[in-house]
């Protein structure tokens, strides 16, 4: 080894000599954790569209349909505090 080559040596090839390895940082892992998890959200939603049992449209009027039916009895939906306290008496 000449004294040109020492000029060439990194962390990681000192570390790599002695078996040992830079620890990887915080950023790095979160960034990695939130790619996996936004390939598992893509690969969900797709399975979910090619498995659906209804096409679209008629599966968005059917749950608009149910959102409907169900907004009367939802808390907060308007009405006042004395007409939800007289449908409970």
């Amino acid at each position: 080894m000449k004294l040109a080559d020492l000029k060439d040596i990194d962390r990681d090839d000192i570390l790599g000599a002695l078996g040992l390895q830079s620890k990887p940082s915080a950023a790095s892992w979160i960034m990695g954790t939130l790619g996996v998890f936004g390939l598992g959200l893509l690969c969900g939603a797709g399975m979910a569209l090619l498995m659906a049992p209804k096409p679209g449209r008629e599966l968005r009027r059917e749950l608009g349909t149910r959102l409907r039916s169900a907004l009367p009895d939802m808390p907060g939906n308007g009405r006042t505090r004395e007409a939800e306290d007289e449908d409970l008496r």
